[in-house]
């Protein structure tokens, strides 16, 4: 998966032949990515932010509310990347940035505790099942590495199983590939990352029961965690059977392996209890993103109090962060989560993003256009495929990202912002208005008419 990714960042930008709108202007955009080129590397702070894989010069975002943004150049579009998914209700949301500005009047950071992580953890921990105590960190990464401390400190054993088309962050043990064969040792998929790390890496492909059993039988009590995203949403939108899912945790169970849960995507999207809920399968350690502080930096990691209890400093795994429960973050994701537990929230969400989505797939049907959406609670993905179902990142066609470049300028020339890139998934949320879903369904269908027309 991180090689795809790489491969798409090294693409070079060409024009493209097509009888839609004229393209955007883009030329506040491009003189401040001209200058961002001489301080940062390849202009961004994130790679996929470079736009790459799609045409055209990245878009310097300046104002976002509600379920639009508009650019430098003053371009507005209706947004369904919503800082990749923590956004649930939208930009500038009211409630969030009063509850913001009324934590910044006391101070926004005091490296202590505060009343304000109390009250979110009870929020969270009163609202989940699966989980009876947590730990507020900065990141999503930064919760996933935790995680796999406390599973190795827990377990005593030193290698975690991953899954090829999983991604869990930029952690060393992390960024490994599969190799050739059924079950592997990962090999570094970026530059830095001791082979010593990978070797303590196991990658299987998803969706293989034969694999997983395989894994086991030649590491038997060696594997500490198995780390997977129940909804893998990071290279395409992977949906998974409960009943794979159920094996993965039964698997886990039978050989004293802890199962880990990365709900950075789908925590608190497809429903308070995240995938966990959705799928009802307790993992042993959950990890989540953003959408707990409203989209500001955060993330955190709970299981039961017993695992829990070995996180510094009660127990010995140790695990540290100035910034941890900052007290803005802490401020902003009360409000958020307070909204996401009135009555039918995830409901209308959900059915809002269900109409779409087969409103969509109607019109590819009815046009014999090889398009599939695919879908799960609020969060959506474009392929361009004929497959009925995806589950592993092998049975993504690379040469349809080329269908993608184009539909994804199209559409932008509509005013449709998706994330710069074939691979990523979408997001819907609480604030996209009905006349924004049909404007956007509008678009999408002349869009994939150019698509599959155009010469």
């Amino acid at each position: 998966m991180f090689d795809s990714i790489k491969k798409m960042f090294s693409a070079e930008d060409e024009p493209v032949n097509t009888t839609g709108k004229p393209d955007i202007s883009r030329e506040k955009s491009a003189e401040l990515y001209a200058k961002a080129q001489t301080y940062f590397p390849g202009g961004v702070n994130s790679p996929v932010r470079a736009f790459k894989s799609v045409y055209g010069t990245p878009l310097f975002i300046q104002k976002g509310d509600g379920s639009h943004i508009w650019d430098a150049d003053g371009n507005e579009f209706i947004d369904y990347c919503c800082s990749w998914g923590p956004l649930i209700l939208g930009h500038n949301n009211a409630k969030v940035r009063e509850k913001v500005i009324e934590v910044m009047q006391h101070g926004m950071s005091f490296g202590a505790p505060t009343a304000l992580e109390n009250e979110l953890a009870e929020l969270i921990l009163k609202n989940n099942k699966f989980i009876e105590k947590i730990r507020f960190v900065s990141s999503g990464t930064e919760a996933v590495m935790s995680a796999i401390r406390l599973a190795r400190g827990y377990t005593k054993r030193d290698k975690i199983l991953k899954f090829e088309g999983c991604y869990h962050g930029h952690a060393d043990a992390l960024l490994v590939k599969a190799g050739s064969g059924l079950v592997t040792f990962g090999e570094t998929s970026s530059a830095g990352v001791p082979k010593s790390v990978a070797d303590e890496t196991i990658v299987v492909a998803l969706n293989d029961k034969e694999a997983l059993t395989k894994a086991f039988d030649e590491f038997k009590d060696q594997i500490a965690a198995v780390i997977i995203e129940p909804v893998p949403a990071n290279n395409g939108l992977l949906l998974q059977e409960k009943e794979y899912l159920q094996y993965l945790r039964d698997i886990c169970t039978q050989n004293g392996t802890m199962l880990i849960f990365d709900e950075v995507i789908s925590g608190f999207r497809v429903g308070f209890e995240g995938a966990a809920g959705y799928y009802q399968i307790k993992p042993d350690i959950i990890t989540y993103g953003k959408i707990i502080g409203g989209g500001m930096p955060v993330g955190a990691y709970g299981s039961s109090a017993t695992i829990m209890s070995n996180i510094s400093p009660e127990g010995s795994v140790y695990q540290a962060g100035t910034l941890s429960g900052n007290p803005v973050a802490m401020g902003a994701g009360i409000a958020q989560l307070s909204e996401l537990l009135r009555m039918g929230f995830y409901r209308d969400l959900n059915n809002k993003t269900q109409e779409f989505v087969e409103a969509i797939q109607r019109f590819a049907t009815a046009r014999n256009y090889k398009f599939k959406v695919f879908g799960i609670g609020s969060i959506f993905w474009f392929a361009f495929t004929d497959k009925e179902y995806i589950r592993k990142a092998e049975d993504i066609d690379a040469s349809s990202m080329e269908k993608f470049k184009k539909f994804h300028r199209e559409l932008l020339n509509r005013g449709i912002y998706l994330g710069p890139s074939g691979y990523e998934v979408g997001f819907i949320s609480s604030a996209h208005t009905k006349t924004d879903l049909e404007k956007t369904k509008r678009a999408i269908f002349d869009s994939l008419d150019l698509v599959f027309n155009s010469k």
